[in-house]
């Protein structure tokens, strides 16, 4: 009887370890601990983790890889796609966002249809005293020693590191000239003085949050980041 009642004590002590491994995935979520900025045309954070089947598709097709799977701390979202934009930007020049067309189970959806309105965020501009045009600044070498772009004027097709691709500029416009979604960002005065060279990034409602600003923004951290859609936070 001892010996049977040692075998039910152990095994209650392991179906109560499995229970409790199980409720912690809730945690992350439960308390907004992790929010990871989705593919273009995720769903809603809840019908996303929902739909998901956590296939891989969409990561397989990226020509940038910027799409990478969760890990264990994102709980119930293990195995879920997200874009870590300061890594690896969305390059949302590609042609017909192909991992919205590899999803297999609508998670990622094209029934907005139009490119510009599949938001995956909004960048905003989080650290204005470390942005070089706001200091009114230039920028000469590489902007960053990680990350992938698509350079159309080295080769529309075929991605390079950007620690690939020197920059000369008289006045850092990073966050401008790399933007995939034209009229998305632009650079407006600081002031009404003509000589002041300052200029203060404005997103406008044309930004689909890809991450390209933030990605390819040369100060640490980036003085330009991305937000998740309200949507993803609830």
């Amino acid at each position: 009887m001892d010996a049977d009642r040692r075998t039910l004590l152990r095994s209650l002590a392991a179906a109560a370890l499995v229970v409790g491994v199980s409720m912690l995935g809730a945690i992350p979520i439960a308390r907004g601990l992790v929010q990871r900025l989705r593919p273009p045309g995720a769903l809603g954070e809840k019908e996303f983790l929902a739909a998901c089947i956590k296939c891989g598709q969409c990561v397989q097709v990226c020509p940038v890889e910027a799409i990478v799977l969760a890990d264990a701390w994102d709980g119930f979202g293990l195995g879920a796609p997200y874009v870590d934009a300061r890594a690896q930007a969305c390059d949302f020049s590609c042609d017909a966002v192909q991992c919205i067309l590899a999803c297999p189970s609508g998670a990622l959806s094209h029934a907005l249809n139009a490119k510009e309105q599949v938001r995956m965020g909004f960048a905003r501009l989080d650290r204005p005293d470390l942005c070089l045009a706001r200091l009114g600044q230039g920028f000469k070498g590489v902007a960053r020693e990680v990350g992938l772009h698509r350079y159309s004027e080295v080769d529309r097709w075929n991605p390079i590191p950007i620690a690939k691709h020197p920059y000369d500029l008289p006045l850092c416009d990073l966050c401008v000239r790399e933007c995939p979604i034209e009229g998305a960002i632009r650079l407006d005065p600081l002031g009404d003085d003509p000589l002041d060279p300052r200029r203060t990034p404005v997103v406008t409602d044309r930004c689909v949050g890809c991450g390209m600003c933030e990605m390819i923004c040369p100060t640490e951290p980036a003085a330009i980041v991305i937000d998740l859609p309200k949507e993803a936070k609830a």
